[in-house]
């Protein structure tokens, strides 16, 4: 029997393997294509996939299955559940990785995509180019058909030739211009705020005006310093919830 064959990351040994494995591996889950085997590899498999230990592999499993994205049968193996999508909590413990499986798994709509200026509050990120490409997409939950979260991203115009339509509707922003366009991301810088609906916002989110949503805004750095990407993203205040996880060793 076939079996799903997961993405590959290079491990950051200053955060928990275990942690970073499974997000990875729920990145690839939940961003998988219809046609995708449901069998996972075996512990030892995935063990030498990532490069760690089997008893990492298995706590990082055991997350994932708390979770309901994975089953596992005695001598039948791991399997994927069809149907096991997202919650709503953002977790973030300062891995790209985790960024990715935040965003992945959901139904995405490109709404609009051209260039544009920089906006004003955004020209600093990009002192050397006078136009950024734009995207625009709205993002749901596959379960319920209901809109989660509406994002612009502003990206360099030199990496918009590499970046089509097919990757935009299934991968997050972070994910396309790492694995796709095959930039190197140095950081990202997270700040979230507390906003009010907008009447634009309040139509895409299908909230009442003014409502509370998240405003995030993410500022992705490649290694050589520069801005790769902007991305402000408006999600649903009663959907989403921002943790944040500081390791003190």
């Amino acid at each position: 029997m076939t079996s799903f064959a997961p993405d590959s990351i290079v491990l950051n040994r200053k955060l928990p393997l275990w942690y970073q494995v499974s997000q990875s591996l729920r990145a690839s889950i939940l961003g998988r294509s219809p046609q995708a085997p449901l069998r996972l590899p075996t512990e030892e498999q995935l063990a030498g996939h990532y490069g760690v230990s089997v008893l990492t592999m298995r706590q990082a499993l055991k997350e994932l299955e708390d979770e309901g994205l994975i089953t596992r049968h005695r001598r039948r193996g791991t399997f994927i559940e069809p149907s096991a999508r997202r919650g709503t909590p953002v977790r973030l413990l300062g891995s790209v990785d985790a960024i990715v499986a935040q965003q992945s798994g959901m139904t995405t709509e490109l709404l609009d995509l051209g260039t544009a200026a920089p906006p004003g509050e955004l020209a600093a990120y990009f002192p050397d180019v006078t136009e950024v490409a734009t995207y625009h997409r709205l993002r749901g939950d596959e379960r319920t058909g209901e809109p989660t979260n509406h994002a612009r991203n502003y990206v360099r115009p030199e990496l918009a030739a590499r970046i089509g339509r097919d990757d935009l509707a299934r991968w997050p922003m972070t994910k396309v211009l790492r694995d796709v366009v095959g930039v190197g991301i140095a950081r990202i810088t997270d700040t979230v705020e507390a906003r009010l609906a907008d009447p634009e916002t309040a139509r895409l989110l299908q909230v009442p005006l003014l409502s509370p949503i998240l405003h995030y805004t993410g500022v992705t750095y490649g290694t050589d310093g520069r801005v790769l990407d902007v991305a402000v993203i408006h999600y649903r205040g009663d959907r989403f919830s921002f943790t944040v996880t500081l390791d003190a060793h």
